[in-house]
């Protein structure tokens, strides 16, 4: 909390009397007696009119929304995507990152993360005990204040904040996401955006700065452990407008194409030089090297790895079918945090790159909308790299 000082008196003013007027010598003539002069009326003073604060208004898109001629090639974007979103390190390293480039990202947070541990029981998962979750709540007071305070922060630089949903349910902890119903569904997004317009009044922290982005602006995200029903999610997705995924398994780097009444942004699959055949996610990239164990002094090892998968996907799209390439990362400290630097390191050597756009979800779906559909239809239509 900020120390707030009051600049003031203290005790009453002062009641003695001004000094005595010395009085003329008695010797002294009338002549003599100096009148003195008025004072000059002082000249009228306006009031000055104080400067309005400006209302800081959010970053604009990064992306030229511009149609393209039949034959021209598109931009290459990449699409850097963080599920969780609640680190504030984390935020703050890949907010100065992009800056450096002109990159835009999407955090896909995890509702239950605005919630501090003394409130879990706002949050009942579908077929689980209320106030339980696969992963931490928010913490204390302070820590979920810092949280909104990122989250504000990225969105006026014009990332974007996605759903990661709540209780990071899988098969490991079952009812997980891919055996909910449309019903569990819909109470889970009920619950994230009540999570998002509520966590002052559920947190007891009304005085504190409020999530400035509106509810409204989250089109999409990314299922726990990439668990669903297809069938059952999108009625919940349509319900709450969202407009985008990003979790359905797919085979190669391949234009998004909608399904299920959404845009679906397949996650990809590469033939890493250093990998082999994998899923692009850290968590996959961990599981290839070592079986996803915690060995912290091969953490060079693995940075440089991954680094080399997200060079491998870059050069594969670029010279061939110009697909968004996915980089779908958690903030985390996974194995000597060995996978967020290979991250950076790839946003800060890529997005300045020539025709290549480091973009939100959003934004690339703008600029698909925005496309002659023969032409876009034509990128859809090219075969997938990998």
């Amino acid at each position: 909390m900020a120390l707030v000082v009051v600049a003031g008196c203290t005790g009453s003013p002062s009641a003695s009397p001004g000094p005595t007027p010395e009085r003329p010598s008695a010797g002294a003539s009338p002549s003599e007696r100096t009148t003195p002069a008025p004072a000059p009326a002082p000249s009228p003073t306006s009031t000055p009119t104080p400067t309005p604060t400006p209302t800081p208004t959010r970053a604009a898109s990064n992306v030229p929304m511009t149609r393209l001629a039949p034959g021209e090639n598109p931009p290459q974007f990449v699409i850097f995507s963080f599920d969780g979103a609640g680190w504030h390190d984390r935020w703050t390293e890949f907010r100065e990152a992009a800056a450096q480039v002109n990159a835009r990202f999407t955090g896909f947070l995890t509702g239950i993360y605005l919630l501090t541990d003394d409130h879990r029981d706002a949050y009942t998962g579908p077929g689980h005990p209320t106030g339980k979750a696969s992963v931490s709540f928010g913490g204390d007071a302070a820590t979920v204040t810092t949280l909104v305070g990122d989250l504000n922060a990225a969105w006026m630089e014009g990332h974007e904040i996605g759903t990661h949903y709540n209780g990071h349910f899988c098969a490991d902890n079952p009812p997980g996401g891919a055996s909910w119903s449309t019903a569990d569904w819909n109470s889970e997004l009920d619950q994230f955006f009540g999570f998002w317009n509520g966590w002052q009044q559920i947190d007891g922290l009304q005085g504190t700065p409020p999530l400035a982005i509106p509810a409204s602006e989250v089109k999409g995200g990314r299922t726990p452990c990439l668990e669903g029903s297809w069938d059952q999610i999108a009625p919940a997705w349509a319900a709450h407008g969202l407009t985008y995924d990003s979790s359905i398994p797919g085979s190669g780097i391949a234009w998004p194409r909608q399904e299920y009444g959404v845009w679906e942004f397949r996650m990809q699959t590469t033939s890493s030089p250093s990998l082999g055949s994998v899923m692009a996610m850290d968590y996959n990239f961990w599981y290839k090297f070592n079986k996803a164990q915690n060995q912290p002094e091969r953490a060079p090892e693995i940075r440089a790895a991954v680094l080399d998968t997200y060079r491998h996907m870059y050069d594969a799209a670029f010279t061939g079918n110009r697909a968004p390439v996915l980089v779908a990362n958690h903030f985390n400290q996974w194995s000597g945090n060995a996978f967020n630097p290979a991250a950076k390191d790839f946003m800060l050597e890529t997005c300045g790159k020539p025709e290549t756009i480091c973009a939100t979800y959003q934004d690339v779906i703008a600029w698909m909308n925005l496309q002659d559909p023969a032409v876009l239809a034509e990128l859809q239509a090219r075969p997938a790299v990998y």
